[in-house]
């Protein structure tokens, strides 16, 4: 899977560890964007300058990239796309489950109905392996 799919996609599976490092990420790269824009544009007393309106505009792909990677986690926990509804609709205890189930639990071993491990396990490999030490 390309960065693009992990980023952008809401087919496949995610591993935690790309979990984190993709919101990681993105927050860092949006504060970044934002934090250049209150430097040039100075509108920090402004009701409704350029920051604001970046900053609604950036919205609308830290939701994209925030489902689309929640999704392919709950995937890898081989759990469907309501789960993500769950977890951000219902605050705090959606938040918090969210954070324990898709931050800190593993995937499931081998594959599932969302596909592959992406950790590679359960593979043709692994089967190859089976047969050969059986």
């Amino acid at each position: 899977m390309t960065l693009m799919q992990k980023i952008f996609g809401f087919e496949g599976r995610l591993r935690r560890r790309d979990y984190w490092l993709i919101n990681i990420g993105v927050s860092l790269v949006f504060v970044v964007i934002l934090l250049v824009s209150f430097a040039i544009f100075d509108d920090a007393e402004q009701a409704f300058g350029p920051t604001t309106i970046l900053q609604y505009l950036l919205y609308i792909p830290q939701i994209w990239i925030g489902i689309a990677v929640a999704l392919k986690r709950c995937h890898d926990r081989n759990k469907g796309g309501g789960w993500v509804a769950f977890f951000w609709l219902f605050p705090i205890v959606g938040w918090i489950w969210s954070i324990v189930e898709l931050g800190f639990l593993d995937g499931t071993q081998g594959p599932n109905r969302y596909g592959k491990s992406p950790k590679g396990i359960g593979g043709d490999t692994d089967r190859e392996l089976d047969r050969v030490f059986a």
